[in-house]
Formats: structure tokens, C-alpha cells, sequence
């Protein structure tokens, strides 16, 4: 068997290969609830043969949305309209996840194909750890201690939500130049308190929402990290910090870090190709001990497996290319000659078949 379509478990669950799908945002909610964009969009790639689907950044509270049509998990009309989404994917298979998030100093906009970056009527300030603003976005306001620890309380009761929302796996998101990325950086925290200047400061937010959201959710529930390896400049986040911080996350209970990178420094040059982040991915696996997913330029089956059987990475997260096509994940079995399971509306289409 490929290593890619092996089955993989993290604490209560047994993923059914590692052929998952990156979180990507798409910009089409309603007030935070999802519609029958999601419904199609993520059910897709569960008949298209993925193991582990995860949802786009959702937030924890309104002000954390990226842009004003980002989904959210801060009600529970929002916990209803997900169920559909998450019964769907688990009737195909498949097991889904959502990646919790707060936009920091990169919310308040408008999507991406819109006229202007920024919401001007419905949009909202954003908020920061320092009120330093990413360029072309207005300066954020400063979060203080007491907005701190109910940005810390809302990571916590939308896991909670999350639960009952039928996700099987949570992941937090602390990379792309986000809040949580924000609090690491020292390029865009410049606090004097207990939350910046040393790294032991600058990670204490991102271990506080891991232990609380641990703390509200199941303990067979799996919890992943998302991170940027590093921001690509010298003074900012770096690979060596993040494996500090992941074997801190491994010792808070964390299963997995999900390692992407940059996000949070403007127009930085980044040695973009094929696989280009799974050195960090292969690092922070070695160094810190804990399982990761790579993700970045990952294009198709061969190259998938061939990260895998390196020991670079214990999961292939899939972006773009899922996009490009639902059923990447059946197509990679193919180029492997795996015999999976395809849905039975499908299955005529299937050239590789169990051998009799």
C-alpha cells in the first residue's frame, strides 16, 4: 500500500488516508453562516476521495473574520447551517475539520474580487497586539489584557460549537500574518507586557487557546496547529522559533502542526515551486518530535507519496489543486494504483479496481 493512501490516527480517530484538504478561504457566507456554496464546494472533495477535509478559517468572534462573507462559528445558527455541511461529508466517508481564526490586523475587508480591499460601511476596526497596521490596511486597535482573555474564552466556546457542529478535528489557525501569527512575530508585536518581547511572552496567547480549547472539547478530539515557519525576514518569526513553539504544542496537547509559512510581511520575496515548504514541514517533524502536515505546491499523487516516504511529513494537505479538480485525491490513487473506494454514482469511471 502507498504510504499516501495508508490510514493515519490521531488519538479517538482513524483518518482513511493522507490525502487532505487545505483550509481555503472562499469568501461566500451570510452573517458567518454557510450555504449551499460550502455544502457543494466541501462535499465535493469528499467524493473526490479525500481522508480529512478541512473548512476555511472560521471565526471565533465577528471582528476575527477575514473578510465581511467569511464563515463563523460564534452562534448557533452558524453550528446549524455547518451540520448540513458535516453530515454530507461524513455520509461520503470522509472526515471533516474546520480551522478556527482570527483575522487580526488583515480583517474588516471586503472578498477579494470586489472593487476595494478594505469594508467601509459594514466593516468594523480591527484589532492587533500592537497597533501597527499591514500595509494598505488601517492601523488596528491594540488589544488589551482584558480583550485578550475574551479572544482566549472565544476560542474556546467556538470549539465547543464545533463539536456539536459534527467537526471530527480542530485546527488553529496562527499563521499568514493573522492574529495569532501576529503575537508570535516580533516584526508585528511590539508590546511590553506579559505577551511580547521574549518568545516565552510572544506564544503565551497561542498556548492559552490551545489549552482552553482543549480544555472545552473532547479528549479523543484531535487538535491541529497551523503555522508559518517563518516570515522570510531577519528580526521576524523563523523555523528555529517555530520548532521551540511546536514542542511546546506537542507538551499542551496538540497532535499536529499543519506548517505553511510568510503571511505576515508585505511584498517579501518567497522561493515559491514545487514542495517549497515541506523542509520546514521535515524540520519541525524531526526537531520537535510531533507529526506534520505539508502543504505548498503539492501537485500530485507521486510527489504526495514521495514527501511521505521521505519522512518529511506524516499528512498532505491540498490546495489549488483541488480546486483545480474535487477528485485529486481519486486521481492520485490511480497514478499510485490504489484500489480505493469511490462513490458508487462514480464508480464506472474508476480504471484502477481491486484485484479479484
Amino acid at each position: 500500500m502507498s504510504q499516501l493512501f495508508s490510514p493515519i490516527s490521531f488519538r479517538g480517530l482513524e483518518i482513511k488516508n493522507r490525502a487532505w484538504v487545505a483550509p481555503m478561504c472562499q469568501y461566500s457566507s451570510d452573517d458567518g453562516v454557510v450555504g449551499d456554496w460550502h455544502l457543494v464546494h466541501l462535499g465535493a472533495f469528499a467524493t473526490g476521495g479525500a481522508g480529512l477535509v478541512i473548512a476555511e478559517a472560521t471565526a471565533v468572534v465577528p471582528e476575527g473574520r477575514i473578510s465581511t462573507r467569511c464563515p463563523g462559528l460564534w452562534n448557533e445558527e452558524q453550528v446549524a447551517a455547518w451540520r448540513r455541511v458535516t453530515d454530507f461529508v461524513h455520509g461520503q466517508g470522509a472526515h471533516i475539520g474546520v480551522q478556527l481564526a482570527h483575522a487580526g490586523r488583515k480583517a474588516s475587508t471586503n472578498r477579494p474580487w470586489d472593487s476595494s480591499l478594505m469594508a467601509e460601511s459594514n466593516g468594523w476596526v480591527a484589532r492587533a497586539p500592537t497597533a501597527i497596521a499591514f500595509e494598505g490596511y488601517p492601523v488596528p486597535s491594540a488589544l488589551s489584557l482584558e480583550e485578550i482573555d475574551e479572544v482566549v474564552e472565544a476560542f474556546g466556546a467556538a470549539a465547543a460549537r464545533a463539536v456539536h457542529a459534527g467537526f471530527d478535528v480542530l485546527e488553529i489557525h496562527a499563521a499568514h500574518g493573522y492574529l495569532l501569527h501576529e503575537f508570535l512575530s516580533p516584526i508585528s508585536n511590539h508590546r511590553d507586557d506579559q505577551y511580547g518581547g521574549s518568545f516565552a511572552n510572544r506564544v503565551r496567547l497561542l498556548i492559552d487557546i490551545v489549552d482552553k480549547v482543549r480544555e472545552m472539547v473532547p479528549t479523543p478530539l484531535p487538535l491541529f496547529v497551523r503555522i508559518s515557519a517563518t516570515d522570510y525576514v531577519d528580526g521576524g518569526w523563523d523555523l528555529e522559533q517555530s520548532v521551540a513553539l511546536a514542542k511546546l504544542l506537542k507538551d499542551h496537547g496538540v497532535d499536529l502542526v499543519d506548517t505553511s509559512s510568510g503571511g505576515n510581511v508585505p511584498k517579501v520575496p518567497i522561493p515559491t515551486g514545487p514542495g517549497y515548504q515541506v523542509a520546514f514541514a521535515s524540520a519541525i517533524r524531526s526537531e520537535a518530535g510531533i507529526p506534520t502536515g505539508a502543504v505548498g505546491e503539492i501537485l500530485d499523487g507521486p510527489q504526495a507519496e514521495s514527501i511521505l516516504r521521505a519522512g518529511n511529513a506524516d499528512a498532505i494537505l491540498v490546495a489549488r489543486a483541488f480546486l483545480r479538480n474535487p477528485h485529486w485525491a481519486n486521481q492520485a490513487a490511480e497514478n499510485l494504483g490504489e484500489a480505493i473506494t469511490w462513490p458508487m454514482q462514480y464508480d464506472r469511471a474508476r480504471r484502477v479496481r481491486p484485484a479479484s
